[in-house]
């Protein structure tokens, strides 16, 4: 490092300016010296936008990594005031309104979900993932420990809170009302997406206490869009074992003509 450079790195760390804008500032060229400023601080613009969006992508506590070229929705049925592209497009979010996912297991509200939350890392808006009934365990245990307020700051840190798979496992009183208290804490201030399989008449079985029941349902549904999943488990349509179901069925309709 030139000692010209270490005067400028020097100068970055005094204005909280990245180590790496030091770096550039050396490889940076401009006709005149403003167009030099304005490539170098657009540089270390995008470097923050950068850096923030693997941020994102990392708190935001995806299982895995999806592409909306891989989800098949020729059998989601969407909203009439919200496409497929606009939901892509983020519009609920610009809206600010919740989203509720209801169909079968294997039908895709997962890997829609997961396409979304990273959508959003790339737009620069925070994301928190969650299989319901781990969020209701890490609540649990925050709660035990006495981190519960802690807990619930890295929560809300996000913009938008996803909840996968509500209702697939049986809760307790205590978790079901730690739940409620979280969703109740962020209603009209963030996002929702929820993922369930339970129709409203079920959820009571699953919430355990009618009056919270009916105020969850109310706070989750309350500016919400419904995107409904009628179709068959997609791992199960998309397997060896499927298709060894079809030739057994075209071939006992073939012996029975």
């Amino acid at each position: 490092m030139t000692e010209t450079q270490k005067e400028i790195a020097a100068l970055c760390k005094q204005l909280k300016l990245s180590a790496r804008m030091a770096e550039r500032a050396m490889v940076t060229e401009g006709k005149t010296n403003q167009d030099y400023l304005i490539r170098l601080f657009d540089s270390e613009v995008k470097s923050r936008r950068e850096a923030r969006i693997a941020s994102k992508l990392r708190s935001a506590n995806i299982p895995y990594t999806q592409s909306f070229e891989d989800f098949d929705s020729s059998e989601v049925i969407f909203p009439k005031e919200l496409s497929l592209a606009e939901f892509c497009d983020l519009k609920f979010f610009k809206e600010r309104k919740n989203v509720l996912m209801y169909g079968n297991t294997g039908t895709g509200k997962t890997m829609l979900s997961i396409c979304i939350a990273i959508e959003a890392c790339m737009n620069d808006i925070g994301v928190r993932y969650y299989r319901t009934a781990d969020l209701i365990n890490k609540l649990t245990e925050a709660r035990k420990s006495g981190r519960l307020s802690h807990f619930k700051e890295k929560v809300n840190d996000a913009e938008i809170l996803i909840l996968d798979e509500f209702g697939y496992v049986p809760y307790d009183l205590t978790g079901a009302q730690l739940l409620f208290d979280l969703i109740s804490e962020i209603y009209e201030r963030k996002v929702l997406i929820l993922n369930t399989n339970k129709e409203f008449s079920e959820w009571q079985e699953i919430l355990i206490d009618p009056k919270m029941t009916k105020a969850m349902i109310g706070r989750v549904t309350h500016h919400c869009h419904l995107i409904l999943f009628p179709g068959e488990d997609w791992r199960f349509k998309h397997s060896s074992l499927s298709q060894m179901f079809k030739n057994m069925e075209s071939e006992n309709e073939r012996k029975h003509k």
